[in-house]
């Protein structure tokens, strides 16, 4: 009896740290990276109820008793994916599970992502796994505008349960890839004057809803109000774009239009930074190993570099890819690109704290301060190092894996 008395303590115990939002855990590190200063050496991250209770160097934290302590050789913030379709597609690669990009329209903007997210799409605890606690994901590049992006945490077993921002962006492209998809349009010309035309009818739907008399007020129409939140600066548009015409042509629309606009893919940004620079526009990568190839066949490797040296904010994506498992990893693009020119401390910046800034929710994640939700990745070595791996990804402050990889 008194063995299974132990034994039920113990798992009653085990189930206490494992609920959302009661843990309360310590974690230690050789090094600790914050973003929100200088790494501190043995430093130590308190957590309570989901959220970060206290950070700093283990000789001014004490970690109170009864609290359970993970160790580990680098600690950082939960990283953050900037742009992904996972979720949304998943990892079968068949029909059913292919969700984002809907072919029967090029021009969708009222398509949800929050409807078709699958919080237990296998790929979800697959880039979760490499330290991902956040992802943008929603309607993906390929329709001139395929829908609407979300924001959402890497757990839960619902939509509900994951959710950050039910509507992050509106995704828009502009390129040859929509020929990939529809027959029209088949021109660049042609992509940016049905993206044009529709802004247009979103100005002169927001006229008309400010008339006076309610019966001259159109009807409702889910795509021109999403347009509308566009145009008030609500909600950014994700415009991907590789080549140096559709960049151009993007941020023309945006001094045209006023609207909030998050530069996507950008292959040739190397050739224009002083524009984009000008523009204030932010800009979320392509994924630094994209096959040179197609729109993206100006890509290079030191893209990143290049972006960081003239001062615009940016940040990695996965992307999305065609062939299994669907996606990529951000750690690792982020790896090759601090192989390529970036300091290491802007590539980890890229990931953490930069992309929850461009996301807007700087408040909540991306850097380890008092307050903020306590995700966290420990690794056993050099984030960037090939050898090094994940061991524990913890998200809301409850442990979500815990196994090197």
């Amino acid at each position: 009896m008194k063995s299974l008395f132990r034994l039920f303590a113990l798992l009653a115990g085990s189930l206490l740290v494992a609920a959302p939002g009661q843990a309360q855990l310590a974690v230690r590190a050789d090094t600790l990276y914050t973003m929100a200063g200088a790494p501190i050496p043995d430093g130590v991250v308190l957590i309570r109820d989901g959220k970060i209770e206290r950070v700093g160097p283990a000789e001014r934290v004490a970690i109170p008793a009864g609290y359970r302590v993970l160790e580990a050789v680098v600690v950082t913030p939960g990283l953050i994916d900037a742009h992904s379709v996972v979720g949304l597609a998943g990892i079968l690669n068949i029909d059913h599970d292919q969700d984002q990009l809907d072919t029967s329209d090029p021009v969708q903007p009222e398509l949800r992502a929050f409807d078709a997210y699958n919080a237990r799409e296998e790929l979800v605890g697959w880039v979760r796994s490499f330290g991902v606690t956040t992802l943008h994901t929603g309607h993906g590049p390929g329709a001139v505008i395929s829908g609407q992006t979300m924001l959402v945490k890497t757990r839960g077993e619902t939509v509900s349960e994951a959710l950050l921002d039910s509507v992050a962006a509106v995704a828009a492209t502009l390129g040859p890839m929509i020929e990939r998809y529809f027959k029209s349009p088949g021109t660049r010309a042609k992509a940016v004057a049905l993206l044009r035309a529709e802004l247009l009818k979103a100005r002169a739907y927001r006229q008309k809803q400010q008339a006076a008399d309610p019966a001259r007020r159109p009807d409702p129409d889910l795509g021109m109000e999403m347009l509308v939140r566009v145009l008030d600066g609500e909600v950014p548009l994700l415009i991907t774009a590789q080549r140096v015409p559709e960049i151009m042509a993007a941020l023309r629309l945006q001094r045209e239009f006023g609207f909030r606009l998050v530069l996507d893919g950008v292959a040739e940004a190397y050739l224009v930074l002083d524009e984009i620079r000008q523009a204030g526009v932010p800009v979320i990568l392509h994924p630094t190993m994209v096959r040179p190839g197609g729109e993206a066949v100006g890509a290079t490797l030191e893209t990143a570099a290049r972006l960081h040296a003239a001062g615009i904010p940016f940040a990695f994506q996965s992307g999305f890819e065609g062939y299994v498992p669907k996606t990529r990893v951000v750690l690792f693009e982020a790896a090759m690109a601090a192989a390529n020119g970036l300091p290491r401390q802007a590539a980890l910046e890229a990931l953490t704290l930069q992309a929850a800034r461009i996301l807007g929710v700087a408040d909540r994640v991306g850097s380890l301060e008092p307050g903020k939700d306590a995700d966290l990745v420990l690794f056993d070595g050099d984030p960037f190092e090939y050898t090094t791996h994940v061991c524990t990804v913890i998200i809301d402050g409850e442990p979500v894996h815990e196994t090197c990889r």
